[in-house]
């Protein structure tokens, strides 16, 4: 043969070769491990490959993966607990093969195929899982392994790992799914476990319901009281804020009617003093006009005197030139007796102008008092008017309240009793008040009719002497005036009776009013 026909032969066979090594060729993966048996003894793969040739080697493989098997026992397969107590159970196994040479050998032998299927594997260490729990429970009472489920678990666990050992396998975790209490219903009571632990649940059960109604009882309990505490306290808060409203309106009402009184006063002071200035003006021309005409009078008089001697004088001369001496000292005689009653004529007119100045302060007067009892009933009338309108407000101030202590008493009659006995001290003084104001008009009145029967009024107005006299200064004639009116209206009844005593009648200072035809 040629070298070229050796190197196709060497290529046809290297060919052939790596043809059969990969027909050949077992490769491991991360979740699966190979176990080759045969010519050249047992070989474990985790991670590459191995040629496995038909004939003269086996290959099994082992599941590296993590394997999920469920536990659950209930009913009459619950588990005891020290206790004795019954408890449904659901928990689940995380299980896998150990990745040691060693373990996947002796997995491959025991367990072989049963690693790719968890529920013949389940089957198989089912009674071992089973087991371990039982074991675990019966050293821990319910309440132990409800606070302590962690523990639980690892104790379990600790207790498979030696077993599982033998099966190459680990356990990786173990979780408690479910937990509770076996129904009363599930439990037989011929058995001395149940009997045991249905007591002991009785006994529990029992002492809840007690302390639950307690708890229950005392709940509803607190909850009334609250509620009667905030009703309480919200009649009280409705009580304060009516109060406040109703204190609220009187201050308003004696603020108007403060208002209403000041107002009434200054106009009344307004209207007194352009009275007053108007009298002071009238009395000023009056007396202007009175003097300038006794100046004028008395200065005719004294002309009618001068020309009555001239002419007296002229008449002597005359006389004596023509008439002798004694018929002189005659007509002188007569002249003087002329200046006599010249004289008294001039004292005529005097007491003629004294009346009419006297007549004329009168009717002054007189105006003066109708213009003052005009103002007095202006000033009565508004106050009757405010009287009015305080009485209404207080009337319906009084419905309100009224309406309100009734709906109190339909809450109960404790409330309306201490609605009732709150009225504040400023109410009473309102009342007492408008009861004052009430009765004015009729005391001024009373107090004004001694003065009824004064025919006339004559005006002296006195300065200096130092009586009446005011603090804030002088006060004006027509306030002396009307205050000598009150005080003699005041003073009239006893000085009848002080008269009536000493034997004096004062009547007939008086005179009655006459009744008019």
């Amino acid at each position: 043969m040629s070298i070229l026909g050796w190197i196709i032969l060497i290529v046809v066979v290297a060919a052939v070769l790596i043809a059969l090594a990969a027909w050949f060729y077992e490769r491991a993966t991360h979740e699966v491990s190979l176990v080759r048996t045969g010519i050249g003894g047992r070989k474990v793969v985790i991670d590459g490959g191995t040629l496995a040739v038909p004939w003269f080697h086996e290959i099994s493989r082992v599941n590296m993966q993590t394997i999920r098997m469920e536990v659950s026992r209930t009913a009459d397969s619950a588990l005891i607990t020290k206790d004795r107590m019954r408890i449904d159970v659901g928990a689940e196994f995380y299980a896998s093969v150990i990745p040691e040479e060693a373990a996947i050998v002796r997995a491959a032998q025991t367990l072989g195929r049963r690693t790719f299927q968890p529920d013949q594997l389940e089957t198989l260490i089912d009674g071992m899982m089973v087991d371990a729990l039982r074991a675990v429970a019966a050293q821990m009472t319910m309440d132990e392994l409800h606070e302590n489920r962690g523990g639980f678990a690892r104790e379990v666990q600790a207790s498979l790992t030696g077993t599982l050992a033998k099966y190459g396998l680990q356990l990786d975790s173990v979780s408690l799914t479910t937990f509770d209490q076996t129904p009363f219903s599930s439990l037989d009571e011929n058995n001395a476990f149940n009997a045991v632990g249905m007591r002991k649940l009785a006994e529990v059960i029992a002492q809840s319901k007690k302390e639950r109604a307690e708890i229950e009882g005392e709940s509803q309990v607190s909850v009334r009281r609250a509620e009667v505490e905030a009703n309480r306290r919200k009649l009280e808060i409705e009580l304060e804020q009516r109060r406040a409203e109703i204190q609220q309106t009187q201050e308003i009402e004696t603020l108007l009617a403060q208002q209403l009184t000041e107002v009434a006063r200054r106009k009344a002071a307004a209207e007194r003093a352009a009275a007053e200035a108007r009298i002071e003006m009238e009395g000023a021309i009056q007396s202007a006009s009175l003097t300038r005409e006794q100046a004028i009078r008395e200065a005719e008089i004294t002309q009618a005197r001068a020309l009555e001697i001239a002419e007296q004088e002229r008449t002597i001369l005359i006389a004596a030139k023509s008439q002798e001496e004694s018929q002189a000292k005659a007509d002188a005689t007569e002249a003087r007796a002329a200046v006599v009653r010249a004289e008294e004529g001039i004292t005529t007119l005097r007491e003629v102008a004294e009346a009419e100045r006297r007549k004329t302060l009168a009717l002054m007067a007189a105006e003066q008092e109708a213009e003052a009892q005009a103002r007095r009933i202006e000033i009565t009338s508004k106050s009757d008017q405010v009287q009015a309108k305080a009485r209404d407000a207080i009337r319906r101030e009084e419905a309100e309240t009224l309406r309100i202590l009734q709906q109190a008493e339909a809450d109960g009659e404790a409330a309306r009793i201490t609605a009732e006995n709150q009225r504040s001290p400023e109410l009473l003084a309102f009342e007492t008040e408008k009861a004052r104001l009430a009765a004015l008009p009729q005391i001024v009145a009373e107090m004004v009719k001694p003065a009824e029967k004064i025919k006339g009024i004559s005006i002296n107005h006195v300065t200096g002497l130092g009586r009446g006299e005011r603090g804030e200064g002088a006060s004006s004639p027509v306030e002396h005036t009307v205050d000598a009116i009150l005080d003699m209206a005041v003073a009239l009844p006893t000085m009848k009776k002080l008269g009536d005593a000493v034997g004096v009648s004062l009547e007939g200072l008086i005179p009655e009013d006459k009744p008019k035809s």
